[in-house]
């Protein structure tokens, strides 16, 4: 990988991540469209690491209020200062942890299959499509009535499995999540920041634990442009997170489906033409 991919491909993640649209997806497709094949699963775990810290710093105060309150209501916090586990952000801590159970599991026990076998396009086309469908009917159907704060059990465990669906390009984790929030009737805008929440734990576990994979020599990765192109999905991911979350405040989500619906017949004739090979080369690899 030279500088100009991996300038190309950091804008490509900074733009995709936070959207509705699948960034693997667009990782994919721009790596083959380079000629310089798939980046590979392990290059997209590693460049989320800067989305995921645009997430930290825009929502940074939340987060902090978070932890904070969550440790106060553990049992071993000072008996003057404890919080009761019926606060706010307590439980929304708590969500957070159990909607990151699934997608971890899943991610160790499936993780040959999520670097290989997931990676077929003709599997991303038709989860491209099939979640853009979803989408678009269940935000014109369902009701916005909910915030976080009447978030349940039973909720956050959906929220966990739509996460999980994620590990397989084309779905998009904020598309799983968002679409399962609007089907749970939560607030587009409130859909959204949740998805923000929940995917940091995931994100930063699978980022990190590729990155110690590749610096202990058993993945293959050119360390210096991937580190360049986290550097600049960072950048331009907090740029996102502020217009993505301005948007759904006022707007619908049906941009996003018509796009996803557009890159799915476009992969496909690519595919259909022999542009694109449905089976990654991945970039890197020995």
């Amino acid at each position: 990988m030279n500088w100009f991919e991996a300038l190309i491909l950091g804008l490509v993640q900074g733009l995709t991540e936070f959207l509705p649209i699948s960034s693997s997806a667009h990782l994919r497709i721009t790596g083959e469209l380079l000629g310089m094949k798939d980046p590979g699963a392990a290059f997209t775990a590693i460049t989320q690491i800067g989305t995921e810290t645009a997430v930290l710093i825009y929502f940074w105060k939340d987060i902090v209020r978070i932890i904070k309150q969550w440790c106060l209501a553990l049992p071993f916090a000072p008996a003057g200062k404890r919080v009761p586990q019926t606060d706010a952000d307590v439980r929304l801590g708590w969500m957070i942890i159990v909607g990151s159970i699934p997608i971890a599991v899943l991610g160790l026990l499936l993780e040959d299959w999520i670097d290989v076998q997931f990676r077929n396009l003709w599997i991303t086309v038709t989860m491209l499509a099939f979640f853009a469908l979803l989408l678009g009917y269940i935000d014109r159907a369902a009701p916005q009535e909910k915030t976080l704060g009447k978030m349940s059990w039973k909720d956050a465990v959906l929220y966990g499995f739509a996460q999980a669906m994620a590990l397989i390009p084309g779905v998009s984790r904020s598309g799983g999540t968002i679409t399962m929030g609007r089907f749970l009737n939560y607030t587009r805008e409130e859909a959204a920041r949740y998805s923000f929440l929940l995917a940091m734990p995931a994100v930063f576990a699978s980022g990190f634990y590729k990155l110690a994979k590749v610096l202990a020599g058993s993945e293959q990765l050119d360390m210096v442009p991937t580190l360049f192109a986290t550097v600049i999905a960072f950048a331009v991911g907090y740029v996102v997170i502020v217009w993505f979350l301005k948007l759904v405040s006022t707007k619908s989500y049906s941009v996003f489906v018509w796009y996803r619906l557009g890159l799915a017949a476009f992969i496909a004739v690519l595919l259909a033409f022999g542009v694109l090979d449905a089976v990654p080369a991945v970039a890197g690899a020995h």
